[in-house]
């Protein structure tokens, strides 16, 4: 991490677990629990039927809450869409796109890069997010492969608008298999992806773009991980889902930097 040029966020994705009453619940106790220290912006992204539950408990307080997708499409027939205006009506603050597990129902890189510039049209935060197989890094292409998701994904956003993105790099092969990056393989890509984001935009905007790991970060893990230069954060899947764990998590990302 490196607080003097960018934010550190831990961003809970809930995926497709708790109810409305669980996740006033789980408010409730995270609540109580939650450190004092404002060094790190916090996110809870949750299923849709969770929204309006999740900002009423949290409304007091300084986390943020965010969707798990949405549509690139402002209205019309698209039954069972979210479109981004609603989520901004709801109360949301911050989208998670392009997840890994969105991508393997269809979704495509155009698709993402649609998504991302109405999110920013709705003023909301899109955590954008790439990734690539155990095939493709065994085959020796994860550098090439990320940086071609990061260029389509951000295609037509403005150099007024990059830095309101978040970039979220998910190791596929490492989502709830229980196998993590190390923190010399994830630092490496995020510096790759900083990289790049500095050849589309400039120096000055690659330091201020905020960088998340997202391939199962958990309360064991996230000191050593956040202690890298490039990951700014993480981007916490089934960990988010147990006060006490995500609370340790956003404890590590509370850590001293130099």
């Amino acid at each position: 991490m490196n607080r003097k040029y960018r934010k550190t966020v831990i961003a809970g994705n809930w995926k497709m677990n708790k109810t409305p009453s669980e996740t006033k619940e789980f408010m409730t106790q995270l609540k109580s629990i939650m450190p004092k220290g404002r060094w790190c912006d916090v996110a809870l992204c949750v299923p849709a039927v969770c929204i309006p539950a999740a900002v009423r408990a949290m409304r007091e307080t300084r986390v943020g809450i965010g969707a798990e997708n949405c549509n690139a499409n402002a209205s019309g027939a698209y039954t069972g869409e979210i479109a981004t205006n609603m989520l901004v009506d709801a109360g949301c603050k911050y989208v998670i796109i392009g997840h890994s597990e969105r991508r393997a129902m269809g979704e495509t890189d155009a698709d993402v890069n649609a998504k991302v510039l109405a999110a920013l049209e709705a003023g909301l935060t899109p955590i954008m997010c790439c990734g690539e197989s155990l095939e493709q890094r065994e085959s020796g292409i994860t550098e090439e492969w990320i940086a071609m998701q990061i260029k389509l994904g951000l295609a037509g956003v403005s150099e007024e608008k990059i830095r309101k993105v978040i970039i979220a790099y998910e190791p596929i092969w490492a989502i709830g298999t229980g196998r993590t990056a190390t923190p010399e393989q994830a630092e490496e890509v995020c510096e790759g992806i900083r990289a790049v984001v500095r050849k589309l935009y400039s120096s000055k905007n690659a330091r201020a773009i905020s960088i998340l790991y997202g391939g199962s970060m958990n309360e064991k893990n996230a000191y050593e991980l956040l202690a890298q230069p490039d990951i700014d954060g993480g981007l916490i899947g089934g960990a988010s889902l147990v006060p006490e764990k995500f609370v340790q998590i956003i404890e590590a990302a509370n850590q001293p930097t130099v």
